[in-house]
């Protein structure tokens, strides 16, 4: 593995027994490939539904995979418990999707931040003052320490979540659609304010949202997941300016356009439908029951991920078949 990757799954799963029954299973996460960069952020988008949070949290250790491998600087991590498992999170933390939800109420702000550092016994010297200072790498002041979260707007409740992950100084986070609960005129901030500490403390992310734009701006390389897996995997700008897999074309095509002629021009790609259930997947390849260019052979073998141009990989059998 190169030391340049900084966490990498192999064939990772995630089959959930479903209640009442001894056969049946959701397959949230079936078999998924990929690698994270030190230092790049790799974004994964997708409908609701398609596994993107409990890959995710099956990355952070959240929850057990059913099978697979997860490496985190080189090291397999996938059975981690007790010690091995409180450094591993000491180094990889998550900002969940509500911040409304993920703050205790019952305590204050300072009382939130401080949890971690002494969880993990760091030496901070006068804790009020390191609080202060950490306060001002999200925007807010000594004044909000003390502070409950219902206090707080969404936006700062958010940048309050983002601090505590990033307090303990991990190298790796999680972003499980950080924006989506937050107003339009917020969002950007809370965006630019993770760019920022991305740079600051060469954090390596994992961006999760449903907004393929949002997807764009933040990463460097994007990961288009249905039903379960990795449809299409790419550099960001040649993805969203050529996408391959029909599927990623089709929520390209849901992107609003300001200028009309650019959005005449592009490509519109109709499907029918609603996805499949994780339950009972059609066989074959998983997209092909709404896929307009689907071919028998779609209908019958699952198409690989492949390399069809450097570092562009889709699983598709358009390409596959050539």
């Amino acid at each position: 593995m190169s030391e340049n990757i900084l966490l990498e799954v192999k064939d990772l799963k995630k089959h959930f027994r479903v209640r009442g029954s001894l056969t049946k299973k959701v397959r949230a996460v079936d078999g998924v490939n990929f690698y994270i960069k030190r230092g790049e952020t790799l974004g994964f988008v997708g409908e609701s539904g398609c596994g993107k949070t409990t890959l995710g949290r099956l990355v952070l250790k959240l929850i057990e995979p059913t099978s697979g491998k997860i490496f985190f600087e080189g090291k397999d991590i996938t059975k981690a418990k007790g010690r091995e498992l409180k450094e591993y999170w000491r180094n990889a933390q998550m900002v969940f999707q509500d911040p409304h939800t993920s703050l205790n109420p019952k305590m204050t702000i300072a009382s939130i931040l401080l949890e971690p550092i002494r969880f993990y016994k760091i030496d901070v010297g006068d804790e009020e003052e390191f609080l202060a200072k950490q306060m001002e790498l999200v925007g807010l002041g000594r004044e909000h320490l003390y502070r409950y979260p219902h206090e707080l707007s969404g936006g700062q409740k958010q940048r309050v979540a983002i601090l505590r992950a990033i307090i303990t100084r991990p190298k790796f986070i999680v972003l499980d659609e950080p924006t989506s609960a937050l107003d339009v005129s917020v969002q950007a901030q809370i965006l630019e304010l993770l760019k920022d500490l991305q740079r600051k403390f060469s954090l390596t992310y994992m961006f999760i949202s449903h907004d393929i734009s949002v997807v764009k701006y933040m990463s460097n390389r994007m990961a288009v997941m249905y039903l379960g897996k990795i449809v299409e995997l790419g550099p960001s700008d040649p993805l969203f300016e050529n996408p391959l897999h029909p599927y990623t074309k089709f929520l390209l095509a849901a992107v609003p356009i300001p200028d009309p002629k650019i959005a005449r021009s592009r490509e519109k790609i109709l499907i029918k439908g609603e996805p499949p259930s994780p339950i009972n997947p059609p066989p074959g390849c998983r997209f092909h029951p709404r896929c307009p260019f689907a071919m028998d052979k779609c209908r019958r073998e699952e198409p690989p991920l492949i390399e069809v141009e450097r570092d562009r990989f889709v699983a598709c059998w358009l390409y596959a078949s050539k």
